[in-house]
């Protein structure tokens, strides 16, 4: 990746989310954690993992088994995985989700962000407070055979309308001599 595309990726990272997501997790874990939304601090709070274990072992306890306090590299990195597999079972997207190096590199943090305030909508069905929009519920309908059949019947508008449609005025290219 070239110097151009990471500003790119990091011109998308709002401050104001960021600040939204450790409000929360400081909230949810009462961890005492610096809220500021700068990437800087966003990054130096979460790169080793520690925290975010600690926010999936708050939401349901016993899901991370062992958080592994020491800075070694594949440590960290194996406690931002740890969180990202709760973070799924927890119900958030997998496209929803980051990758490992987009938080230990600091590749793509808005990624980062997005993960959290997809499990921050997901609060309120986990026992806490929640964050962003309300998730909506599912809205399903049950119809009967004849419903069905009945739908089938009727011609949409969407598949528009030939009246009066004939070939007259149609010509390409030029006309035939002979």
């Amino acid at each position: 990746m070239t110097e151009g595309d990471d500003e790119q990726i990091n011109s998308k990272y709002s401050d104001e989310l960021a600040q939204e997501c450790l409000e929360w997790i400081r909230e949810i874990t009462g961890e005492a954690i610096n809220v500021s939304g700068d990437m800087d601090n966003f990054y130096e709070t979460l790169k080793d993992g520690t925290l975010l274990c600690k926010l999936a072992n708050t939401l349901k306890p016993g899901t991370v088994k062992k958080i592994n306090e020491s800075k070694m590299a594949f440590k960290c990195m194996e406690n931002i995985n740890c969180f990202l597999e709760a973070a799924k079972a927890f119900g958030v997207p997998v496209q929803e989700t980051f990758q490992t190096v987009d938080l230990w590199e600091r590749q793509n943090l808005n990624s980062v962000v997005i993960c959290l305030q997809s499990l921050g909508r997901k609060g309120s069905s986990l026992g806490v407070v929640s964050i962003g929009p309300k998730e909506a519920d599912k809205n399903i309908r049950h119809f009967s055979e004849d419903q069905l059949r009945a739908g089938q019947a009727i011609i949409s508008l969407q598949y528009g309308s030939n009246k009066g449609a004939n070939q007259s005025g149609i010509n390409f290219g030029n006309t035939r001599h002979m």
